[in-house]
């Protein structure tokens, strides 16, 4: 399987388990609840940010999960009110919700693999 067909069906798995489960942010990371302030998006805006990523969003990955040793990390990117944010997700738990464990700005500048 390429690389794009890869990535692809990640986001498709990961789409379908946050319809069934949701998606767990962390927001107990300070730097994603102040992203949300400082781009004045609302929780419901990410949700609909991250519902939307595709495949042209790539930035990296998988990568392990070496704190939580759960499931792959992947990266993404999307822009937001003309700023580049840094998104990684993963699937999490099986039979639990899939997690957004980092989602701000950008803090060096992401390489898109498919842009």
């Amino acid at each position: 399987m390429n690389k794009e067909d890869e990535v692809s069906l990640f986001l498709k798995r990961f789409k379908d388990k946050a319809k069934i489960f949701g998606i767990v942010f962390r927001d107990d990371r300070g730097k994603n609840t102040q992203a949300l302030l400082d781009m004045e998006i609302t929780a419901l805006k990410r949700l609909e940010i991250i519902k939307n990523l595709e495949v042209d969003d790539f930035v990296e990955g998988p990568l392990e999960d070496t704190l939580n040793k759960v499931a792959d990390l992947w990266v993404f990117g999307k822009k937001v009110k003309s700023q580049d944010v840094y998104i990684k997700i993963s699937m999490g738990i099986a039979n639990n919700s899939a997690v957004c464990i980092s989602f701000h700005v950008a803090e060096y500048k992401l390489v898109y693999q498919f842009k």
